[in-house]
């Protein structure tokens, strides 16, 4: 870890606000999985939002934003977001979206494919776009219009935006956790 675990008691004043609305936002939508040290310091991508908290803010309202107005089904956007966490090799988002995706029931061998950076052969329509979505514009470029369609035609406008934004967010995300090395925690 490059950047160290800010204790509570160490916040400043810029940090402070934001620290208090990521613990609430977390509480609400991130707990699946281990996301603060027993003094309340907060690991994976909070850790360096919080280190430079005028961008950690604007990220951090990407998420909820992203969470807020999700459309997507759970299950569509869990392989999205493992298809990244596969692309870039994060481990932090590999751990924590694998505890989600268990949560939600998704079969071990399914998962271990995703991580695997395969496609599994066992997804629904949805989910195969969403996958094929994902690993497309992570792997750079314009997304073909033929895949863009199939986005549109099968989530709507609205879903195939929140679907291609979500890649954004998660490679951004992936970014972060492996720019600072951020470490995963040991498993419960």
């Amino acid at each position: 870890m490059r950047l160290p675990l800010i204790a509570p008691a160490d916040l400043s004043p810029e940090q402070k606000p934001l620290y208090d609305d990521m613990r609430q936002g977390i509480a609400g939508h991130f707990n699946a999985f281990k996301v603060q040290r027993e003094d309340g310091a907060l690991m994976g991508p909070w850790n360096p939002w919080l280190h430079e908290p005028a961008i950690g803010k604007a990220i951090w309202d990407f998420t909820l934003a992203m969470t807020a107005n999700a459309v997507l089904p759970d299950n569509v956007r869990q392989i999205a977001i493992l298809v990244v966490g596969a692309r870039y090799d994060a481990a932090y988002e590999i751990y924590a979206h694998i505890a989600v995706a268990e949560r939600e029931g998704m079969p071990a061998e399914r998962l271990a494919t995703l991580v695997a950076d395969l496609k599994p052969s066992d997804l629904a329509p949805d989910e195969s776009i969403a996958f094929d979505v994902a690993y497309a514009l992570s792997r750079g470029g314009v997304l073909p219009e033929p895949l863009y369609a199939l986005a549109v035609k099968t989530f709507g406008q609205h879903g195939a935006n929140e679907l291609i934004y979500l890649v954004g967010l998660y490679a951004l995300v992936s970014v972060t956790l492996n720019g600072f090395n951020v470490p995963v925690p040991e498993r419960e």
